[in-house]
């Protein structure tokens, strides 16, 4: 247990940023540290915490690309919290985690597999949590299912459909973003599974009594993102560097079996001009329940259940955490309040003791999607392993229990923050 959670932040962007005002909102806190390349972003940080009357935390930005380990090796921190580029995430979180602190991390922790098993390594080694902070676990719809499907309603949980779908044409081309660009460069496969797969391995107990055992993963060809390219690098001379080199297929998808014979069916499309979809469709032996497109709805065989069904239904099942913390997630927002949830969450388990919903074995597991993909399109969609990085461990563990959050306990929210338009 933790009385007291003293964080210090990676990367103070877009997501860092916004990250650094939820857990202001929180109690038993302190912001002690900000690291980035760019003080301006420090300096605002900085700034907004001291209107609210908090401590002004160490500043660490001078455009060193190192600087940020200064802040683990001089700051005595029990939290880093890493909002940066996808291809820091593993490095980080390991120096992290030798430096005494627990890592919490965007997604994906890692891209390669070996980065996947030091992540593993050196949480066991310094007996430090590593977790992925997937907020689309943490959405109503989602963990109200999850709590259903515990308590047996669906019956055995059979098979998950999962799909992140979105139209990301401009924002991956975008040159203020040139990391996005460059982490699709000459790369073909699921390179961002987690929004689909973190709330279908909850749901069937992956690493906690099953397991995802091996994969098929098949992706189209590209047919809009290389025209792209060409087309933009007619007018500017900037995107001519990337002519010839984007490889992602439009379309990602891949099929995962666990070891006790239940089925995923995993999809990733970023770059076709279609709405944005985040697909959730739990099929169990007794019901199912699909999230989008919406309305979402559950079904216990011959049709969906009534909308009044349905409100009985989330009156019964919606757990504890949505109860507590629920109303105050909506209008703090990020991403309809999940994002919120997830760092109440966070700091709930924290400062309680608790095991983490998303542990290091989960970052590994679900990050490991990202390069086995990539290995099993290269040759001709080869069936390919995946690794238990829980050692034989997911047998006797324990399934994840989100629905026990601490509302009143060792972690609350400060009351005495207002929600004004400062804060938006």
């Amino acid at each position: 247990k933790l009385d007291v959670v003293r964080v210090g932040y990676i990367g103070i962007g877009g997501r860092g940023m916004a990250a650094v005002k939820r857990m202001a909102l929180l109690e038993g806190v302190e912001i002690k540290a900000l690291a980035d390349l760019h003080m301006d972003r420090v300096k605002e940080a900085q700034d907004y915490l001291k209107k609210r009357g908090m401590p002004e935390p160490k500043g660490y930005a001078d455009g060193s690309q190192e600087l940020w380990k200064q802040m683990c090796d001089k700051e005595e921190l029990d939290l880093i919290y890493i909002a940066t580029p996808r291809d820091l995430h593993p490095s980080m979180c390991v120096y992290a985690m030798e430096s005494g602190a627990h890592a919490a991390t965007e997604i994906p922790a890692a891209r390669k597999l070996d980065e996947c098993w030091q992540l593993v390594e050196t949480s066991e080694k310094t007996k430090k949590h590593c977790s992925m902070i997937e907020n689309c676990v943490y959405d109503f719809w989602e963990l109200l299912i999850l709590n259903m499907a515990r308590q047996g309603f669906f019956g055995e949980i059979v098979h998950v459909d999962a799909a992140y779908i979105a139209n990301q044409i401009n924002t991956n081309l975008n040159k203020d973003l040139e990391w996005r660009t460059r982490e699709f460069i000459n790369r073909d496969g699921n390179i961002y599974p987690t929004h689909g797969l973190g709330p279908a391995c909850q749901v069937l107990n992956i690493n906690r009594g099953d397991r995802m055992d091996f994969m098929v993963s098949v992706s189209s060809a590209d047919f809009t993102m290389g025209k792209e390219i060409e087309k933009r690098a007619q007018e500017d001379d900037y995107y001519k560097q990337f002519i010839g080199q984007w490889k992602l297929g439009n379309v990602n998808s891949s099929v995962i079996k666990t070891v006790n014979g239940k089925t995923i069916s995993l999809q990733y499309n970023v770059s076709n001009p279609r709405p944005g979809t985040r697909v959730f469709w739990v099929v169990g032996s007794e019901g199912i329940a699909k999230k989008q497109p919406f309305p979402s709805r559950i079904s216990k065989g011959g049709g969906w259940v009534s909308d009044e069904e349905l409100a009985a239904l989330q009156e019964k099942y919606t757990p504890p955490i949505i109860k507590i913390v629920g109303d105050m997630a909506k209008k703090v927002g990020g991403h309809g309040g999940m994002d919120f949830l997830m760092q109440w969450r966070l700091i709930d388990c924290l400062r309680n003791g608790l095991p983490l919903d998303m542990d290091c074995y989960d970052a590994a597991a679900w990050s490991s999607i990202v390069p086995l993909s990539e290995w099993c399109v290269a040759n001709n969609s080869v069936p390919v392993r995946i690794p238990d990085f829980t050692r034989g461990g997911y047998k006797t563990n324990a399934p994840v229990d989100v629905e026990m959050a601490r509302g009143g306990g060792n972690t609350g929210i400060k009351q005495i923050i207002r929600f004004d338009d400062d804060y938006f």
